[in-house]
């Protein structure tokens, strides 16, 4: 027997008329879901707008215009630290080799006049050639390597051999080379200095206020096309050779961390200096002033650099 399917009661048929179902709206969202993910976008979330992005772009400028100096000027303080130690092992250096040859300290330039194939940063076969660090007096003193290290701080110029190679080796540092490289005396304290000898430097029952003579600092010179390029001599206020005429070098103390110059005094400390004065003879066509050379002190004298 075929049995006939169950009837709801009050209903008009046993059947449902089938439904036609719109599903234009359903993939017309899926469409534009799926193109969001494409564009990196959140589905139906839209994108940043251009005033949006040009907000964003003006507060990550802002940021970095405020941050930025701070970082600049952590970094030139941790180069000038550097600067301050390599200075300090300079002196360490110098007082150690005085130590073994009998109190002298080591002598700036031996035979300049004559032979100029010697410093206290190096030596060299020819004067077309550049010091080799690692034949100098103090290298001994100086670590393993035998060389100088050079101040992070030292940006030279170009350099293309012959006269503008002539220091090169000293790290961006100068010697007091005018009072303590060399042994000199005078007949009165008035008089002008007389160099009785290059060979050696002076002893150190000599320097009477260590704490106040200066033995290292920061130099250079003043390129002819601009910048600076390297120099090995810590040059005082007035030729010692020349006092009571009050002839000038020109300066190559070198303010190059933040306006201020390293100086390492002959007791071992060091401290940064400010420049009080620069001046320029004509000698040379470099500008001292641009390049950031002069001197530090109140007193215009050789005050922080002789031995009374």
């Amino acid at each position: 027997m075929t049995r006939e399917p169950p009837t709801h009661p009050g209903s008009a048929s046993t059947a449902f008329p089938p439904r036609a179902v719109s599903v234009e709206g359903p993939v017309r969202q899926c469409d534009a879901d799926a193109r969001a993910v494409h564009s990196g976008a959140r589905p139906g979330q839209a994108g940043f707008s251009l005033v949006e992005l040009l907000i964003v772009v003006g507060i990550v400028g802002l940021l970095a215009s405020i941050l930025l100096p701070p970082l600049g000027q952590a970094r030139e303080r941790a180069r000038a630290a550097v600067c301050g130690s390599n200075a300090r092992q300079l002196v360490v250096a110098n007082l150690q080799y005085a130590g073994e040859n009998g109190g002298l300290l080591v002598a700036g330039a031996p035979r300049m006049r004559t032979e100029n194939l010697r410093r206290w940063h190096g030596v060299r076969d020819s004067v077309a050639q550049a010091f080799v660090p690692q034949r100098g007096p103090l290298a001994p003193y100086l670590g393993s390597d035998g060389a100088v290290r050079y101040c992070p701080s030292f940006i030279a110029a170009p350099h293309t051999g012959g006269a503008a190679a002539f220091e090169r080796g000293c790290g961006g540092y100068g010697y007091n080379q005018a009072y303590l490289g060399r042994v000199m005396d005078r007949a009165t304290p008035q008089s002008n200095f007389r160099v009785v000898s290059d060979l050696v430097g002076v002893s150190l029952e000599r320097v009477r206020r260590p704490a106040e003579t200066l033995m290292f600092a920061d130099t250079a010179l003043a390129a002819t096309a601009g910048g600076v390029i390297e120099y090995s001599f810590a040059e005082p206020r007035f030729h010692p050779e020349y006092l009571r005429q009050r002839a000038r070098p020109d300066p190559s103390l070198h303010f190059r961390h933040a306006l201020a110059a390293t100086a390492a005094w002959s007791d071992g400390h060091v401290s940064p200096q400010r420049r009080t004065l620069t001046w320029q003879s004509g000698l040379y066509e470099g500008d001292a002033s641009a390049a950031g050379l002069g001197w530090f002190g109140a007193s215009d004298d050789n005050g922080l650099f002789d031995l009374d």
